[in-house]
């Protein structure tokens, strides 16, 4: 009686381009024709996912397709011939899954170069227990090369990566970076003993005219929000090691997909480098940085709004000035009066003693004032053809959207890189004497992957921010100039929470004089955050003291409400 001929399907797999264990895709196909030649089987469907992992069946699709076809019964195929086991999967419960639905339909696998036949008892227990001890090696050497991590991070050392802006690397270790760190502790010396929040200590190096450092191909001399948060939030400024902020978690869910999560605990030790801020000034920052954002509930005066308070600026230390209220009751006892006052809060200045300006003056009498001079240059006919021209004037960001787009080409190179590396790591094989170190080497060479992928992705992020903000600040632009051409008419009509809003998207400050000057004036000058047409120009600022003006009407208003 005649063999019936067996079929089978061939597949073959390799992650990348590059050949894998020696053999490309054509040369898995060659050696698996020839092995069913020699065993004088019949192939009937060949599937191969080129540049795909085989981390988990969901990412191959000619796998899937494979599968489909067993069920569905479309060749009534006997085996399904593979060059290795790792071809066919590299995670166990997907191997043996995978195996389990084929000879659910009577298929069976063949991994060539390893010799397994499934079909045998013996074949298929050399399958799970090659397919667990490959995992669980690879677990083991993750876990002991991240202790040794660990451990470098207790002992102190850098535990490698980009150094944190303010230091470099020599030799492997931190070294401060001098034209770098004199940034980082501007940023610490604003954020502690100044109420400059993180998005102005940003504008206030750009308008200084600090330049970043440019590392890492970033071509952006500007510094962002994001940025200043980073260096705010980095105990490695005063002299400590962080180590496990972010950590690669499993999506739940799902069964071989990670993704990085920041953690809220994570080891924290003496570093060997040497700080660049004190560790009481980082303590400050750290406590100030959980206090922002926390509302205070009014339960007086709920409709008032202190509309200029951080705009007035201080005449003695130049910090903003804040809303103050005096709550008086009634002779008879039967009400309170509030009454309302904006007040310097003393800030500690640079030499460490504090702002010793104890004046307060009244709300009413400034927020008058400021708003009588913006009537006045609003109404001159030349300010509205000017703000005309303004709107809708186009931005370039075409320097920034080349930054971008060279930072993305950076992250596809290196996330190609880290997912090559990935896999030649799980091609090793686990009878070479040199497993161990050649993981370990491997190993180490991901985690700084990673670290870079990190920086890139903070960097788009950074990049991105400083885009939407810079849109953001058109269409906001755009928007005051468009109010400022009918201030006379709606301003009137707005609550104090409206005019406290736009004053604070067209005003950046308000500078007084210390006491009233004899001619009686309070208010020394304006910056906008817009330029602003005043006395034939385009401004963004305006000092009375040192401005040659026909403006009269503007010291006249500021005599008219200083007598009052």
């Amino acid at each position: 009686m005649m063999k019936k001929q067996q079929k089978c399907y061939i597949y073959t797999r390799v992650s990348t381009s590059m050949q894998v264990d020696g053999y490309s895709l054509d040369a898995q196909k060659d050696k698996l024709r020839k092995y069913a030649e020699y065993q004088e089987m019949s192939i009937v469907g060949e599937y191969s996912d080129e540049g795909k992992s085989g981390k988990s069946v969901e990412g191959r699709p000619q796998f899937k397709q494979m599968l489909s076809d067993i069920e569905n019964g479309k060749d009534n195929v006997d085996y399904v011939l593979v060059f290795k086991l790792s071809r066919f999967g590299r995670n166990a419960a997907d191997v043996l899954s995978s195996l389990q639905k084929m000879q659910d339909y009577g298929v069976n696998l063949i991994c060539v170069e390893d010799g397994i036949d499934s079909s045998k008892d013996a074949g298929k227990l050399m399958i799970s227990v090659l397919s667990a001890v490959a995992e669980i090696e690879r677990e083991n050497i993750l876990v002991q090369t991240m202790e040794g991590r660990r451990q470098k991070a207790r002992e102190g050392r850098w535990n490698g990566g980009f150094a944190p802006y303010g230091y470099q690397l020599v030799n492997g270790e931190l070294i401060i970076a001098e034209d770098e760190a004199e940034i980082i502790r501007i940023i610490y010396d604003k954020f502690v003993n100044t109420t400059m929040g993180m998005a102005a200590i940003a504008a206030f190096l750009n308008n200084s005219g600090y330049k970043k450092k440019l590392r890492q191909n970033n071509t952006i001399e500007g510094f962002s929000t994001s940025f200043v948060k980073g260096v705010l939030d980095n105990p490695i400024y005063c002299g400590k090691l962080a180590f496990g902020r972010r950590k690669n978690e499993k999506i739940p869910g799902t069964r071989n997909e990670y993704h990085i999560v920041k953690q809220k605990d994570y080891l924290l030790s003496d570093g060997i480098h040497e700080a660049i801020i004190s560790e009481e000034m980082w303590n400050q920052a750290h406590r100030k940085r959980q206090e922002t954002g926390v509302l205070q509930v009014k339960t007086h005066s709920l409709e008032h709004e202190h509309i200029l308070s951080g705009i007035i600026k201080c005449p003695v230390c130049g910090s903003g000035m804040y809303g103050n209220v005096n709550r008086k009751k009634h002779p008879d006892g039967s009400y309170y009066k509030d009454y309302f006052y904006y007040a310097c809060k003393h800030r500690k200045l640079v030499d460490g003693h504090r702002c010793t300006y104890k004046r307060q003056w009244n709300e009413d009498r400034i927020n008058a004032a400021v708003e009588e001079i913006i009537r006045k240059f609003v109404k001159n006919p030349k300010f509205e053809q000017e703000i005309r021209k303004q709107i809708g004037s186009s931005i370039d960001t075409s320097e920034l959207d080349r930054e971008y787009d060279g930072l993305k080409d950076r992250l596809n190179q290196t996330t190609g890189a880290k997912n090559r590396l990935a896999d030649q790591m799980d091609h090793l094989s686990v009878s070479d004497k040199n497993y161990d170190k050649k993981y370990n080497d491997m190993q180490e060479r991901l985690d700084k992957l990673y670290d870079e992928i990190t920086d890139i992705e903070n960097a788009m992020e950074e990049v991105e921010t400083r885009l939407y903000n810079i849109r953001q600040d058109k269409i906001s632009e755009d928007n005051v100039y468009q109010f400022l051409l009918f201030f006379d008419k709606l301003y009137d009509k707005f609550t104090d929470l409206e005019k406290k809003t736009f004053l604070k998207s067209f005003l950046s400050d308000v500078f007084i004089y210390e006491e009233e000057q004899k001619d009686g004036r309070i208010l020394k000058g304006f910056q906008f955050k817009f330029p602003i047409y005043m006395n034939g120009r385009n401004v963004l600022g305006v000092d009375w003291d040192n401005e040659s003006t026909d403006e009269t009407v503007v010291l006249l208003s500021l005599k008219k409400y200083a007598a009052n």
